[in-house]
């Protein structure tokens, strides 16, 4: 099944945590899917230190497409106001909304998706 790689996983594995055996496995069964905003989250720092074949492989991903749902991303916000997950980001909210509406499992390392996969159908990978 493929997953939404998060760019908190992302900005982890190029700094070398070792806590993420994971991403090597999806890379090579060909399982990690992204999205045009992750991209936008993750290139322009990548293309500032040169990192041109590092830019290609992230743009050669699968991609899902970008769809945003503006009622779905509103709703989740007001979810996450209600049980105090606070200062969850615009961009985060739309990648939640994506993975729910994709059925796509979501690998971050952000607590506040964890969170709200409580609250709502957001399939976390672990």
């Amino acid at each position: 099944m493929n997953v939404l790689v998060d760019s908190s996983v992302w900005v982890a594995y190029f700094r070398g945590a070792a806590a993420l055996p994971d991403v090597d496995w999806l890379i090579e069964e060909g399982l990690v899917v992204t999205n045009e905003l992750i991209l936008a989250e993750l290139t322009p720092a990548l293309h500032l230190r040169n990192e041109r074949k590092l830019v290609a492989l992230l743009c050669e991903m699968e991609r899902i497409p970008l769809a945003i749902d503006w009622d779905a991303v509103i709703e989740l916000q007001v979810i996450c106001l209600r049980n105090g997950i606070n200062k969850v980001g615009i961009p985060d909210l739309i990648i939640a909304q994506q993975a729910m509406q994709h059925d796509i499992p979501l690998f971050t390392l952000d607590k506040h998706f964890v969170l709200l996969g409580k609250r709502v159908p957001l399939r976390i990978h672990y």
